[in-house]
């Protein structure tokens, strides 16, 4: 599995500063995110499945770029169509699995802060120490699905514009 460490922004040590820092990179994600036959600028769903670790509310903010509709469901739920953007918070191990394996070739860009190291499957995975929101990018996952990623997604949140 190819898992690259790719950035980190410096966050307000707080609950609302953390909860802005996620929001922040989720838009950034979702804005180099391409869909298949789609306008970059077309609304997206985001399905919230379980409890975010880092953050009370997923909120993300594109600048210039779709809208995104949250709505929190079930795993089971999840697949049944309007999700184009799975956020995996805390569930039972078996409801992350089955979702990734649900997604495989499919347009579902797929984000976890349940899985530092990335190893259960998602496209990007989140995590945090102190006041620093980083986030991993699985190539893998990445790669069996048609979803297409701007690779400049690494840089996201770098002071100098380099990715880590």
């Amino acid at each position: 599995m190819a898992v690259q460490a790719a950035s980190q922004t410096i966050v307000e040590n707080s609950a609302e500063g953390i909860t802005s820092g996620v929001n922040r990179i989720l838009g950034g994600i979702i804005s180099y995110a391409r869909w298949p036959a789609a306008s970059p600028a077309a609304p997206r769903g985001l399905c919230l499945v379980g409890a975010p670790r880092l953050a009370d509310r997923i909120a993300p903010i594109v600048p210039g770029g779709p809208v995104v509709t949250v709505r929190r469901t079930t795993a089971a739920a999840a697949t049944g169509g309007g999700c184009d953007i799975i956020f995996l918070g805390h569930m039972p191990i078996a409801d992350p699995q089955r979702l990734i394996g649900w997604v495989r070739g499919r347009p579902v860009l797929t984000i976890t802060d349940d899985d530092p190291d990335c190893s259960f499957g998602a496209m990007f995975c989140l995590s945090s120490s102190r006041s620093k929101i980083s986030f991993s990018v699985n190539l893998d996952a990445i790669g069996r699905g048609p979803l297409r990623i701007d690779p400049r997604v690494l840089k996201i949140g770098s002071d100098d514009g380099a990715a880590r």
